[in-house]
């Protein structure tokens, strides 16, 4: 996650980074005030009404959301049954939780488990078809102490699993072709800088929501946490400012706006994200 912006009333300091990632780093970005809109990741606390901002694109409905990987105690977690010639580099494990009838999958690989640099590549498969062709790919940063298959608020790992992409949002307009549902809001605005010093601004131009412990269909600054407070939250696609996050995942602009256009909710995208052969 990187800094997740919050809305403008109160403006609050966003996280550090890797070096400054020890136990005071960690301590000061859960438990103490100055960290009240903490960095990208977890519960950025608009002040906006999200569910009232939310504009939809003209290219489609929303599609149903339900996370498909989730904490075991999780209620939403959802079964799936994919079939189709594998995607490499994922574990039987995360194939079977790829919904039957998507058609657009984000691998997001990281290096290790405690590493906070990984790829992305969009597969995409034909209608009918049980061929997945790769696109092109792409370097990212994911949080700055790597990965976690039980995330917590403020513990600087991103949260492993497989999850649906279904909206959107940013400070700038959409990219011409956006099918997601889009809320542009002037609350994604991410200020400070990052946990290596890197300065956050324009971080949050563009986002795509990652359905974890959020609720589907809303805004990405929907404050919402069905999964409790302590499961984190406000885990995005943003564009990236140069070094990790606190749990996001991070691209360069041009890729966000190509995700953008080519993500499509008739299709159904997920994202598949963890460390190497997860």
């Amino acid at each position: 996650m990187a800094r997740h912006a919050q809305s403008r009333a109160p403006r609050t300091r966003l996280s550090r980074r890797s070096k400054a990632v020890s136990g005071l780093a960690l301590s000061t970005l859960v438990g103490t005030a100055l960290w009240a809109w903490p960095a990208s990741g977890d519960d950025h606390n608009s002040g906006t009404d999200a569910k009232s901002t939310m504009a939809t694109t003209a290219s489609g409905p929303d599609t149903p959301r339900t996370p498909v990987s989730a904490p075991k105690s999780a209620p939403n977690a959802a079964p799936n049954a994919p079939a189709g010639r594998p995607i490499p580099g994922l574990s039987d494990a995360a194939r079977k939780r790829i919904p039957a009838d998507s058609r657009q999958v984000l691998v997001v690989t990281g290096k290790d488990m405690d590493s906070f640099q990984s790829r992305v590549v969009l597969y995409t498969r034909e209608e009918g078809s049980d061929d997945w062709e790769p696109g092109p790919t792409w370097s990212a940063h994911n949080a700055a102490r790597g990965w976690t298959d039980d995330h917590r608020y403020g513990d600087l790992r991103s949260p492993i699993g497989v999850y649906p992409l279904t909206d959107a949002g940013g400070l700038l307009a959409p990219p011409e072709g956006t099918k997601l549902p889009y809320d542009r809001n002037g609350s994604f605005v991410a200020d400070g800088t990052g946990v290596e010093g890197e300065p956050l601004a324009g971080a949050f131009d563009y986002v795509i929501a990652i359905n974890y412990n959020r609720e589907p269909g809303t805004s990405p600054l929907d404050q919402q946490r069905p999964w409790g407070a302590a499961k984190g939250g406000g885990v995005w696609l943003h564009v990236d400012h140069d070094g990790p996050t606190q749990g996001c995942i991070s691209l360069k602009p041009r890729v966000m706006r190509e995700l953008l256009r080519t993500l499509d909710p008739d299709l159904h995208p997920v994202i598949v994200m963890g460390p190497a052969d997860y």
